[in-house]
């Protein structure tokens, strides 16, 4: 499977959460290959993050797509698709 193509396709999914949520950080790597820090993506996701309420949080985003996944206590609580910030 294409995991980049995997990523994008979640934005038509009404249960993409599903995906993620209570999963560690190491779960969710091992689904979609790897996670990116904020300083690592993209300069609009970068800047999106840091305008959002979620940025003092610890959070990842997968691969190089929208999807941004907020953890607290090492386990994901809420899956954010960056749009129109």
């Amino acid at each position: 499977m294409n995991l980049d193509a995997a990523a994008q396709t979640m934005i038509g999914d009404a249960d993409a959460e599903k995906l993620v949520l209570g999963r560690t950080e190491e779960q969710v790597r091992g689904r979609f290959g790897y996670l990116l820090l904020p300083a690592d993506a993209t300069p609009y996701l970068r800047n999106c993050y840091q305008g959002s309420a979620w940025k003092a949080k610890e959070v990842r985003f997968i691969r190089q797509s929208p999807w941004m996944i907020v953890f607290e206590s090492d386990r994901a609580v809420k899956l954010v698709l960056i749009k129109g910030c």
